[in-house]
């Protein structure tokens, strides 16, 4: 079993300095923790993987393809592998766990 502590991986994404931070990778998948702060923009490119996110704390838009909507705590957000996708209109500082299928490269 691995078990994991939000506060401690943020802790540890932020000592790095850093905007996302992998703490897990397996065979079939990988999950990391991605920051991004009020008023930032997201710098992503569509991935290889299909993706899961679940905002843990914040508020901001997602844009996957032509779709946006508003994300908040709790709010969980699929993105298949190869669209492009954005956060953006951050108006709380994001904190968001992401899950890759397979894992990220």
């Amino acid at each position: 079993m691995k078990a994991f502590k939000l506060e401690e991986l943020e802790a540890e994404r932020a000592a790095n300095d850093g905007a996302y931070l992998q703490f897990l990778r397996e065979r079939n998948m990988s999950a990391g923790l991605y920051a991004l702060d009020a008023g930032s923009s997201d710098p992503q490119a569509p991935h290889g993987q299909d993706e899961i996110y679940l905002v843990v704390s914040g508020r901001a838009s997602i844009t996957v393809g032509v779709e946006t909507t508003q994300v908040a705590r709790g709010s969980v957000v699929y993105v298949p592998a190869g669209v492009a996708h954005k956060f953006h209109h951050i108006t709380e500082d994001l904190r968001v766990m992401v899950i890759f299928s397979p894992p990220e490269g």
